[in-house]
């Protein structure tokens, strides 16, 4: 293990996504408006290239290795891995939605609320298509198109996070790669919870402590689609998949959940769907990844 290739890619993987994520603290006098949501914006989008270009340093400047080829941004692998990092996201958030049904904790919103407050407030006296059509139109564009468009930033992340950290680590055993690997990348996230309430609006310092056990859970997932495709591309697939489809609770529940009870992914409700896959995963022997898949060119 290259300890001198981890460190490189770490200073710069929280360094500089660390200093974006504070950047647009200094425009937080005036949270609603048009200047700090566009910093916000490009400052987020930005630091999810941090790992990427942490990956891409530390392997060509330190190990000095060609970055394409290491990296594996010239594999694929198996293309039905790809399926599975498209509709697995989609999946778990539904199951999230279902357990925060059971617990209680949330409950679904056949009046779609959110959707309605939020076209009384833009639409100001123009004609609006129903309620029922917007929120169709919104879960269709997270199922189908957003997983791609998030691809291109997603992958940013994924090149550090399973492309390169899960491989540096493997040395330590694959079931301490995987788990390490996640924990990082939860605590990663720390700055974006605690300075904005980001996945855990009510629960900036309680969402501290949950994100890494829900990165945890989801980067297992991530780490199995990676060693089957020896590639990270599924891997962005699945992260910008999970991305585009985490908030759909918003639009699906009763306003006012909890959302380290019921709704978020990466909450508690979350963790029964992703555990309950991870232990499937075991249970079927998919994980630890014995033999990796043969890789077509």
């Amino acid at each position: 293990m290259n300890r001198k290739s981890l460190i490189t890619f770490l200073i710069i993987t929280f360094g500089l996504a660390w200093t974006l994520f504070c950047i647009p603290l200094a425009f937080k006098s005036a949270p609603q408006s048009t200047t700090y949501l566009a910093v916000w914006q490009v400052c987020f989008m930005a630091a999810m290239w941090a790992p990427g270009l942490g990956a891409i340093f530390a392997t060509r400047l330190v190990e000095k290795q060609p970055v394409i080829k290491t990296l594996r941004l010239n594999t694929l692998g198996p293309k039905r891995f790809y399926f599975l990092a498209w509709c697995l996201p989609a999946l778990l958030t539904l199951a999230t939605m279902g357990v925060s049904n059971l617990l209680g904790t949330g409950a679904f919103d056949p009046k779609f609320t959110f959707m309605q407050e939020s076209m009384t407030k833009a639409a100001a006296g123009i004609a609006m298509p129903g309620v029922e059509i917007l929120v169709l139109g919104q879960v269709a564009f997270a199922l189908t198109l957003a997983p791609f468009i998030n691809l291109l930033f997603a992958i940013g992340e994924e090149l550090g996070w399973r492309g390169f950290l899960l491989t540096r680590l493997m040395p330590l055993g694959q079931w301490k790669a995987i788990l390490l690997s996640g924990l990082i990348w939860g605590i990663w996230h720390a700055p974006t919870t605690l300075l904005y309430g980001y996945n855990f609006p009510q629960h900036p310092y309680l969402g501290v402590l949950l994100l890494p056990a829900g990165f945890t859970l989801l980067g297992i997932i991530l780490s199995w689609l990676t060693l089957k495709t020896r590639s990270p591309w599924v891997a962005g697939l699945g992260h910008g998949a999970f991305n585009a489809v985490a908030g759909l609770a918003f639009l699906l529940l009763k306003p006012g959940f909890d959302t380290a009870l019921a709704g978020s992914p990466l909450g508690l409700a979350g963790w029964v769907p992703m555990a309950a896959l991870v232990a499937l995963l075991i249970w079927t022997k998919q994980l630890p990844v014995v033999e990796l898949e043969a890789q077509p060119s």
